[in-house]
């Protein structure tokens, strides 16, 4: 008799505890399915991009395939006037990222590539004199992305496949 109601005691605690567990995991899944939304929505009004741009060739290139070329002296480029009306230079260090694997790496080398290097500051200068120091301070990715465009439509390769624009200043 005693074992048979201690059977029926563990019997009704399974069935509590089996119980409380369904009510806790309800309530949570709610809760996550809650925040989840919110999370969603807030990224929705934000923006952002939870997903890589497929459309970004740097993504596929590995630090093994790039060759670094620093074009030799800082450039000295006028920039759009500001409001005061003042001319305004924008002195800066630029880089080209060459990608190796490109089938026009081979006339485009970083060993050949100087020889071409007044006319990619003439394409960089000519991108930089349409904007303002306010543009190009506060939209630095689209000016990068515009500078990268008018090198690669000039050279008509996209063996530069990124630039860096360093240690600016506006003066």
């Amino acid at each position: 008799m005693k074992k048979n109601l201690l059977s029926i005691l563990i019997l009704a605690l399974l069935i509590v505890n089996l119980a409380l567990t369904v009510i806790t995991m309800m309530s949570v899944t709610g809760t996550n399915k809650k925040t989840a939304a919110l999370v969603d929505t807030i990224a929705t009004v934000l923006n952002l991009e939870l997903v890589t741009d497929e459309d970004d060739p740097a993504a596929e290139i590995s630090l093994a395939d790039t060759v670094i070329y620093n074009i030799a002296d800082s450039m000295t480029i006028p920039i759009k006037p500001g409001d005061d009306g003042k001319q305004v230079y924008m002195v800066c260090n630029i880089a080209l990222s060459l990608n190796t694997k490109d089938e026009d790496y081979k006339q485009y080398s970083a060993e050949t590539i100087g020889t071409y290097e007044p006319y990619i500051k003439q394409a960089i200068e000519g991108v930089a004199m349409n904007y303002d120091q306010a543009y190009i301070t506060s939209n630095r990715d689209e000016f990068k992305k515009e500078v990268l465009s008018a090198v690669q439509q000039w050279l008509g390769s996209k063996v530069v496949y990124d630039i860096s624009i360093s240690d600016v200043k506006f003066g």
